[in-house]
């Protein structure tokens, strides 16, 4: 198990480039197995999450060429479905959460589409219900296996349907979609996803022949065609990873520049980070936080204090919220932090408390922070990182620390975060790994 081990209380200064968006990968990823045509994939992040699926396709008999620089090559026209039946692949689809979006390519080109229980963040409840509902409103028989954990969708042909979803589900949304392409007939999917992973998802589909409209809003229509063909397609700017670097500056008391943002797609992530009163000034696509001594938390119009939430989009996104956490117990002013979808997110606040911070954790998805205008440091402590983004909120904070932190289980952090510790080296940061 490699670690971190941090110095803290130094401040940073220079260019930061976020990585390509890496829940937008898992999706695009799986939709080359969509066509046998060669399909061309660039700024895809070099991190464990995205190589584990690359490597799953391969396994399944997509042929993959690296052009280097995150630019990839796949093309699926030896796919071998039964590979889906062999103990290899239940083992490395078990091994991610985003596995669950071959279903439905699979299923929609082969007839048929497998998935062992997906891994991934031990964050609460994280039903796949959703997925299968819609394959079944496509058509799809369902069958699950409770003793081996194992999901299984056949369908010798696949009919478009009006669906509501029963959640906003992004995964659910992304893998409805892929199988509906290639259905016959029109379907329509209410309360769809609309983050821009969905929309990045659309646009490739379409300039690979899909017939889908309604591209960014929570009512999707998808005329089904008979096959698809290539294409070129350029990932976003990871969002999550730009909220990180902009919590990073603010805690760290650092002038940093974060390039090449896709700034229009960021939704209300820079102004919420404003709602705690950091400098969030845009130049061009790239994001400039200055270097500030303190920054004060809004307030209601009322004087009530200030609530950040997560929703779907265009609300505020949840991978986000446990950086606001950190940001906010060096602030001044207190906020209150409702994590709504899942009830296992803040349960890292343990270690913000043993570090100094001022946290009262009202609930699994309430939390109070109050804010002390850094009047007392948080202090280096010995730490586990529990999940991708509890992991980079405690990195953050150890970067802010006095002192010196040690953080284990850093593969958890390497999931989602490609080359963090050479990236923050080269801004001036101490940061070993071990």
């Amino acid at each position: 198990m490699n670690r971190f081990e941090i110095a803290g209380g130094k401040r940073l200064s220079g260019e930061l480039t976020p990585q390509g968006a890496k829940n937008e990968a898992l999706q695009i990823l799986c939709a080359v197995l969509l066509t046998p045509e060669r399909c061309e994939i660039h700024n895809v992040p070099d991190i464990v999450d995205v190589n584990k699926l690359i490597d799953l396709l391969e396994a399944l008999g997509v042929k993959v060429e690296k052009l280097g620089n995150g630019s990839w090559v796949f093309q699926a026209d030896n796919v071998n479905v039964d590979f889906m039946i062999s103990e290899d692949f239940k083992k490395r689809g078990a091994a991610l959460r985003g596995s669950v979006m071959i279903v439905g390519p699979l299923l929609a080109r082969f007839g048929r589409g497998y998935i062992p229980k997906p891994g991934g963040d031990k964050i609460g409840r994280r039903r796949l219900d959703t997925h299968f509902i819609g394959f079944q409103n496509l058509g799809a028989e369902f069958d699950f296996d409770s003793v081996d954990n194992f999901y299984k969708v056949e369908a010798k042909e696949l009919r478009g349907a009006s669906m509501l979803l029963d959640e906003a589900s992004v995964t659910g949304t992304a893998n409805i979609i892929m199988a509906a392409v290639l259905a016959k007939g029109i379907t329509t999917i209410f309360n769809a996803a609309c983050e821009p992973y969905i929309q990045q998802l659309c646009k490739m589909l379409n300039s690979m022949g899909a017939k889908i409209s309604g591209v960014g809003s929570n009512l999707i229509s998808i005329e089904g065609v008979r096959e698809l063909g290539g294409c070129s397609h350029r990932m976003l700017p990871d969002m999550i990873e730009i909220g990180s670097f902009i919590g990073l500056a603010a805690m760290t008391q650092s002038n940093i520049r974060i390039k090449d943002t896709g700034y229009d797609h960021l939704g209300m992530i820079p102004d919420v980070f404003r709602r705690l009163g950091i400098e969030v000034l845009r130049d061009g696509d790239d994001i400039v936080i200055p270097e500030q001594e303190s920054y004060t938390i809004n307030k209601y119009i009322d004087g009530s204090i200030l609530t950040v939430a997560d929703a779907p989009w265009p609300g505020f996104t949840p991978d986000l919220l446990s950086i606001v956490l950190v940001v906010a117990t060096q602030a001044n002013g207190s906020v209150l932090i409702h994590q709504k979808m899942f009830e296992s997110r803040l349960f890292f606040v343990d270690k913000l408390i043993d570090m100094g911070a001022q946290i009262i954790l009202c609930d699994p998805h309430r939390a109070t922070i109050i804010g002390v205008n850094r009047r007392y440091k948080l202090r280096g402590i010995k730490m586990t990182s529990p999940d991708i983004r509890a992991g980079v909120s405690l990195l953050i904070a150890a970067l802010s620390a006095e002192g010196t932190s040690v953080i284990d289980n850093i593969e958890q952090i390497d999931r989602g975060y490609q080359n963090i510790d050479t990236r923050l080296r080269a801004i001036g940061a101490d940061i070993k790994r071990l």
